[in-house]
């Protein structure tokens, strides 16, 4: 039964699969109720930020910080948040797929794209299509660190205040629910006045500024900008969490059907081979 012995091979090799895509299931939802913990924790810091940006910047109409000046530059910079890993289902896929198309359009226009990217999948995808990388920041690992993004993010930055690019772009992925992420492309600079007022509350107060109201403009919008892309990191490894336990759940029924099937053409080859048997051995009593 040279079949048959084929066909337990299949049978143990799926099982083996099916073992690996259900550990992998479990450890992503443990590191999923993590991360969204972690991202939820960081989101009322980021609205608070925003709130404040926007004050300041009706209480003090005549002073135009760099970060909210626009220039006629020919380049745009793209900030990508992507995962370090794989089978997280189209979480990846679908971000560089409007990246691309942003690519597209921008190149249309005749802008030259730069990018940093966050993440080892969003590096190697630059790569392949010939996106100038200027930085990257790989491995962050379960918990993202502020420190180890804003080295490889300031270098657009500053880009930008020196007039090289007219906008950097912030690409990565919503979290929404367990079942559902979306891609998102949102404006980071220049910061526009209706951006960066959006869902705050109007008041009529002034603050005051200690040393200077330009040196805590200056500082704050920074810091604004550093919580939106540690914002977007947080975000993006809930989904990369989420996405994987769904894909690897996925996997592991996937599995136990094909196991399934397997089995029942192994029983059938099997019968199949033992009916041949007794038909030749009947055959052999009634020729003697």
């Amino acid at each position: 039964m040279a079949a048959g012995k084929e066909i337990r091979g299949k049978i143990k090799s799926v099982e083996n699969t099916k073992k690996i895509t259900k550990a992998m299931e479990m450890v992503a939802a443990s590191k999923m109720r993590k991360a969204q913990e972690r991202m939820r924790a960081a989101r009322p810091f980021t609205e608070k930020v925003r709130g404040i940006a926007a004050n300041l910047g009706r209480a003090n109409p005549e002073y135009v910080h760099p970060f909210m000046a626009v220039n006629d530059a020919k380049g745009t910079g793209y900030i990508v948040v992507t995962t370090d890993k794989g089978l997280c289902g189209g979480l990846n896929t679908n971000v560089l797929r409007v990246l691309t198309n942003m690519l597209r359009e921008g190149q249309t226009k005749g802008f030259t794209p730069q990018a940093v990217a966050i993440g080892n999948k969003g590096l190697g995808f630059l790569g392949r299509n010939g996106v100038k990388v200027v930085a990257h920041a790989t491995q962050l690992g379960d918990t993202p660190h502020l420190e180890k993004m804003i080295g490889p993010v300031k270098v657009l930055l500053d880009a930008y205040v020196n007039g090289e690019i007219s906008s950097v772009q912030l690409c990565y992925t919503r979290f929404i629910n367990t079942m559902k992420q979306e891609p998102v492309v949102e404006q980071l600079l220049p910061l526009s006045s209706e951006k960066i007022q959006k869902d705050s509350k109007q008041h009529s107060w002034d603050y005051v500024y200690e040393p200077d109201a330009n040196v805590v403009i200056d500082d704050l919008l920074l810091r604004y900008v550093e919580a939106l892309v540690y914002q977007a990191v947080a975000e993006s490894m809930a989904s990369e969490q989420s996405a994987r336990m769904v894909a690897m759940k996925s996997a592991t029924d996937n599995a136990g059907s094909v196991i399934g099937e397997l089995k029942l053409i192994y029983n059938k080859t099997r019968q199949a081979a033992i009916t041949k048997e007794l038909s030749e051995i009947v055959a052999g009593a009634a020729a003697v």
